[in-house]
């Protein structure tokens, strides 16, 4: 098994990032259970906007697009801005709608069997707004979910606190990073035995 994360930071490295840090947590889990991972911030990739598999003129998404239909599982990891994922985060989902066009010999999407998960983190309240969003997104071209497929933490509303800032990892979050790692995990493995039926 092999898992990528796509960490939708703003910032390019080597700038910090609570979003690689949690990511990066998350991709320890998935370790746990044997599943293989990377994680690629897509700020250092001049990925440009459209909704095409190649957007051309030195478009970096094909190479992405490699990894995302190399893994069988798929971490978004955005910063809540004015309570909405990240615009990075955006520019990755609608490079991803190029998925629903792209069909393998039975006319499956090639992003079915795959699942998907998402880390959200935030100075706000909003990470259930913003992991929706990202869910149907993800949904809406191919992947599927596992229960408890999110992990996120939020500081407290009009604080400056960062996420890798704090001193330890909160039990609540390990535990949800924890269950989204095994859940994940255990989806893609029974999709990988069993896929989904011709369109």
């Amino acid at each position: 098994m092999r898992a990528l994360a796509l960490v939708c930071t703003l910032n390019s490295s080597p700038a910090p990032s609570s979003s690689q840090h949690l990511a990066t947590q998350v991709m320890a889990e998935f370790a746990r259970h044997d599943v293989q991972g990377e994680i690629v911030r897509v700020a250092d990739h001049d990925v440009r906007p459209g909704t095409g598999v190649n957007m051309g003129d030195g478009d970096a998404w094909p190479a992405l697009r490699k990894k995302v239909l190399a893994a069988d599982i798929l971490l978004i990891a955005t910063p809540i801005w004015l309570g909405h994922p990240s615009s990075v985060c955006q520019r990755v989902l609608e490079r991803l709608n190029a998925e629903s066009s792209e069909t393998d010999d039975q006319g499956r999407p090639h992003t079915y069997g795959k699942v998907a998960a998402v880390a959200v983190v935030g100075n706000e309240d909003g990470a259930h707004k913003v992991s929706a969003d990202v869910f149907q997104g993800l949904n809406d071209v191919g992947f599927s979910l596992a229960p408890g497929a999110v992990t996120y933490w939020v500081g407290e509303a009009m604080h400056g606190s960062d996420y890798q800032d704090l001193d330890e990892t909160p039990d609540a979050v390990a535990s949800t990073t924890k269950a989204l790692a095994a859940n994940a995990t255990h989806l893609a493995r029974l999709l990988a035995d069993s896929s989904y039926p011709a369109a």
